[in-house]
């Protein structure tokens, strides 16, 4: 019997969908919150890879497949999973974006709460001093000090006045956050 006849064990998928991180979900009955700026990376990624990177890998899989045995072709079946890693990219991008709710946080300049977008600097029950700032789920990188609206730090501080303390339940117990100040960028017009 061929072997395009037989039957896959039971749980096998033939995407690739496991293998890859899981991404950041949206809390139910919420928006998609993210910056101009994280909106404007968002887009030119998703331009750049239905412009730039789809149709060279595209390129390549075609110029593979025209060389003949398909099956030990490692450019044919790198490309074809690459392709599939792009366009599950691209889906990704669309839905996030088509979604997005576009917040401009420096109407909020001057103001001394904690919104969305905001640059706040905090001290814990330890006396150990942070500064974070908060921004959507898909531009938030922790690694310069920024963390998602949803992270339970955010969600403590947030609607937060300088001088407030705040609890932050954790699994070790609460600890008290108390803000000590917020900042927010510049608008537009305040750059000029």
């Amino acid at each position: 019997m061929s072997k395009a006849f037989t039957k896959e064990p039971d749980g096998h998928q033939d995407d690739d969908d496991d293998d890859l991180p899981r991404l950041p979900q949206i809390p139910p009955g919420s928006k998609n919150y993210i910056t101009p700026q994280g909106y404007a990376a968002l887009k030119t990624e998703l331009l750049a890879l239905i412009d730039e990177e789809r149709p060279k890998v595209v390129e390549t899989v075609h110029w593979a497949a025209s060389n003949g045995d398909r099956s030990e072709n490692g450019d044919y079946l790198y490309g074809k999973k690459r392709l599939r890693e792009i366009d599950r990219r691209i889906r990704f991008l669309t839905k996030r974006l088509e979604m997005a709710e576009v917040v401009e946080p420096s109407v909020h300049s001057g103001s001394d709460q904690v919104f969305f977008g905001a640059t706040v600097i905090y001290v814990d029950d330890e006396e150990v001093e942070r500064t974070i700032t908060i921004l959507g789920i898909d531009e938030a990188q922790t690694s310069q000090g920024q963390v998602s609206w949803v992270a339970p730090v955010a969600r403590a501080l947030l609607k937060a006045r300088v001088g407030d303390e705040v609890p932050l339940p954790t699994p070790a117990g609460v600890r008290m956050l108390e803000v000590l100040a917020v900042q927010y960028p510049p608008s537009p017009a305040q750059l000029k």
